[in-house]
């Protein structure tokens, strides 16, 4: 038996129509992975689609649960691999994208996060546009969140170190992930190549709660740097108001 490298979460709420793609596209990458579905009571499809894959995945279940944070920390804490990520099940990873993100960790033993570079795609995986990543410092981390979720690895000796994902947030919980991390002191590794793919659709929670979203990130942002920086609230109006307006329009 071959013995997991990473052990990935998918947290999933009536996304049926888009978790075949997602574990598809992970067992498709040449790395040894345990996948673990955290589905919150679908009443869609997603039930066939688990059931379909189930004979690939280390554990699944399906009920209702204290939100995205705390499921992720439920799957991750079920295994045991080295590596840690997790897929939202309308994201997907890119052919290859995580072997690259592995052999970065592998090369470089003292980064405790290897990312890279994510596209943004439609419900029918038609590229829209490319989301912002580069190196990290405090600088940058505090004027806009510069790593894309999707597209990233932890080890998991860091990942307990931190005690996870804080289960009182909802939306920026991944944002403030990274900013533990770097104020422990640690390494996160930027990977310029592109390694998965970001589901844009007006469920996503980033589209459908943009407001709520951004009010947890700035207070993400003060927590961890002490104040907020002009640019939040320069951003707000475009951030906020002008992308609803625009989302409601198409």
């Amino acid at each position: 038996m071959t013995i997991p490298l990473v052990t990935i979460a998918v947290p999933s709420f009536n996304h049926g129509r888009f978790l075949g793609d997602a574990l598809e596209s992970i067992f498709a990458q040449i790395v040894p992975v345990e996948v673990f579905v955290a589905d919150a009571g679908s009443t869609d499809q997603t039930l066939e689609i688990i059931r379909c894959f189930e004979a690939r995945l280390a554990g699944w279940r399906s009920r209702p649960d204290q939100g995205q944070a705390a499921a992720i920390n439920e799957c991750i804490a079920q295994g045991n691999a080295p590596y840690v990520a997790w897929l939202n099940s309308d994201d997907l990873y890119t052919q290859g994208g995580l072997r690259l993100l592995l052999e970065a960790m592998q090369q470089n033993p003292d980064w405790v996060v290897a990312y890279g570079k994510v596209h943004n795609v439609d419900e029918n995986l038609r590229r829209v546009r490319q989301v912002w990543t580069q190196p990290v410092s405090e600088r940058m981390l505090a004027i806009r969140n510069v790593i894309s979720q999707p597209g990233t690895l932890i080890a998991r000796r860091a990942w307990d170190a931190v005690g996870g994902l804080d289960e009182s947030l909802q939306l920026a919980m991944d944002y403030d992930l990274w900013w533990r991390l770097y104020k422990s002191g640690c390494t996160l590794g930027y990977v310029p190549s592109e390694v998965a793919l970001n589901r844009e659709h007006p469920g996503t929670k980033t589209n459908s709660r943009r407001r709520e979203h951004y009010r947890e990130a700035i207070a993400v942002v003060r927590r961890h740097f002490g104040r907020v920086p002009l640019k939040w609230w320069l951003a707000w109006p475009f951030a906020v108001w002008w992308r609803t307006w625009v989302q409601l329009r198409t």
